[in-house]
């Protein structure tokens, strides 16, 4: 009797109850939509964060030196990122020197500011500084489309079904709340999949590849910068001791140490365009011995006097055919990451031996072993099953962009072989390049031609193009002592003019860039539609028209030369 005088009591407080519960419900549900929506605000915001500080550190070396073309395609390779509307790289100024827009009939912003991370109707927009050792270099800005809104607030339809149903019908609390599990569980599923989307992206980010040569670059810059100096040093002293000397032998000595210093500079610099990527590339028959050999120079300068580098090939180690230059990119990042392993010094050793077909199932045909083994800290089990993937590091911020080991995964697979990696926490690390075997020769190598004498004026007239005075000075003296009557004009337009006035010239020897309207390439077309058999020899120490001049049959000569090389460019580029 006395539960059943209760019973009206309780029936009486349930619309009570139920109204606090829904209205606790209802600022519930908005909480939670505040906070995810706020979650998905700044998760958003750290993602876009994230790629503009990568796409700022990319485009560095660009802004430095003013190079658009290479802004340009780093800006380009976001194409891979659908959810990149528009991206731009700005100067100092915060005038646009390269963009992107996915939309066809859109393009990025002509200016910027900087400014802190903004959403822009439905697109969030990132701007952030480039700036090298402190100086500010210019910006970057990505647009990033989002999730609209209302896709967003679909998310909430079952929770505000249940809200509704929970004001309008007290009886339904218990369905009401398995359709908010179901909710719950809907966003946690919706949550798993977005993180599963975030590293999907940043695996499809390897065709950065040219972060991965920056990288390089970076660390090669001191140690060359250091050799530069050293080579400078030995033909200044050198020109002042020849000046207070008249010993024939005296002079001899001071001029060979100066040749052994330009030869030596003029192979660093081979090497740096080739880690750049302005000179062209092809895979080539190698020598790994004369390979690692010849990079020597380069591993002393980028890793320090506290690493000792120790090569231990054998005689009979079986040639290869990859590209020579990132083959050799590949072991400078090895032997940077080994270096950093290794911070108060060590051991880096390169190793390598002959593998028949069927020792390995990767690479089922006979292969060369190449292992580089430092003595430093070794990697943990987690860090190791990570190591090959683009961008992660566990470097600090600025010292790293975890694009070096990518680059030799990809260098390696691209080249039909694989690569291993073995290491053990406080005794070092050693990874191992598996590269196929070839049975291809060789490339035979140029002979190095010595000028042989000529009588003066024996060769007939040659006009040369440069724009350089203290290079035409040595040119023109390098050309009169091969026989030739020099006439000399500074830009392309000039040159022209003077084979109007005088078309009796036997050749035109010019230099690739140029300034005016027409470089060396524009000059040589004109040349051929006007005076077709007059024949043109080209020279550049560095130009991205390097490839355009092999497309268009032009014969090359590379700066710096000595005077057999030119004697032998102009008898090749002469007819007969």
């Amino acid at each position: 009797m006395a539960l059943l005088d209760k019973l009206p009591i309780r029936w009486s407080l349930i619309p009570a109850i139920a109204a606090i519960g829904a209205i606790l419900l209802v600022l519930s549900g908005l909480g939670i939509a505040i906070y995810d929506e706020q979650n998905y605000r700044a998760q958003k915001i750290r993602e876009a964060t994230a790629q503009g500080e990568i796409l700022a550190a990319t485009v560095t070396a660009a802004l430095a030196f003013d190079d658009r073309p290479a802004a340009q395609e780093y800006v380009e390779a976001l194409r891979v990122n659908p959810q990149v509307v528009s991206a731009g790289v700005y100067n100092d100024a915060g005038v646009l020197v390269a963009g992107y827009a996915r939309d066809s009939g859109g393009q990025a912003d002509a200016s910027v500011k900087l400014q802190p991370p903004a959403f822009v109707g439905r697109h969030l927009v990132v701007v952030t500084p480039v700036s090298e050792a402190g100086q500010h270099l210019g910006l970057v800005a990505l647009r990033i489309d989002t999730d609209p809104i209302t896709r967003r607030l679909s998310r909430y339809v079952g929770l505000g079904l249940l809200l509704f149903m929970a004001l309008l019908v007290v009886g339904v609390l218990a369905a009401a709340h398995a359709v908010l599990t179901r909710t719950n569980s809907d966003l946690a599923d919706a949550n798993r999949n977005l993180q599963e989307e975030m590293h999907e992206r940043e695996r499809a980010e390897t065709a950065l590849r040219q972060s991965q040569r920056m990288e390089a670059m970076g660390q090669l810059t001191g140690g060359v910068a250091h050799d530069f100096n050293n080579i400078l040093m030995i033909a200044c002293s050198g020109l002042d001791l020849m000046e207070r000397t008249d010993k024939p032998e005296r002079r001899k000595m001071l001029i060979d140490g100066m040749r052994q210093a330009v030869d030596r500079g003029a192979s660093l610099t081979r090497q740096l365009l080739a880690f750049s990527r302005r000179t062209s590339l092809r895979p080539e028959v190698i020598d790994l011995n004369a390979q690692l050999e010849g990079m020597r120079l380069l591993l002393d300068r980028s890793l320090g006097e506290d690493i000792s580098v120790v090569v231990d090939l054998p005689a009979d180690l079986w040639r290869v055919q990859v590209d020579p230059s990132e083959f050799e990119l590949a072991i400078l990042n090895l032997a940077v990451n080994a270096r950093d392993a290794m911070p108060g010094g060590g051991t880096i050793t390169i190793s390598g031996h002959n593998r028949s077909a069927g020792a390995d199932e990767a690479v089922p045909v006979d292969h060369v072993v190449l292992g580089i083994t430092d003595t430093g800290a070794g990697m943990a089990p987690e860090t190791l099953s990570r190591v090959f993937e683009p961008f992660f590091t566990t470097k600090a911020v600025g010292k790293g962009t975890g694009l070096g080991l990518s680059q030799v995964y990809g260098f390696s697979r691209a080249s039909g072989g694989d690569v291993r990696i073995e290491s053990t926490v406080g005794l070092g690390s050693t990874i191992f390049l598996l590269l196929p075997r070839t049975e291809d020769p060789l490339p035979v190598s140029a002979p190095d031609l010595s000028p042989v004498s000529r009588a003066p004026g024996g060769q007939g007239d040659l006009l040369l193009v440069e724009d350089d005075d203290g290079v035409a000075n040595l040119v023109c003296g390098m050309l009169v002592e091969l026989g030739y009557n020099v006439s000399r004009v500074d830009c392309a337009a000039a040159a022209i003019t003077a084979l109007e006035a005088n078309p009796g010239f036997d050749i035109v020897f010019s230099d690739l860039v140029m300034p005016g309207e027409m470089d060396g390439i524009a000059l040589a077309r004109v040349i051929g539609r006007r005076w077709p058999s007059l024949p043109v020899l080209l020279t550049t120490g560095f130009s991205p028209g390097v490839a355009a001049a092999a497309e268009e049959g032009l014969t090359l000569l590379t700066k710096p030369y000595g005077i057999g090389a030119l004697a032998a460019a102009l008898d090749s580029a002469r007819p007969g």
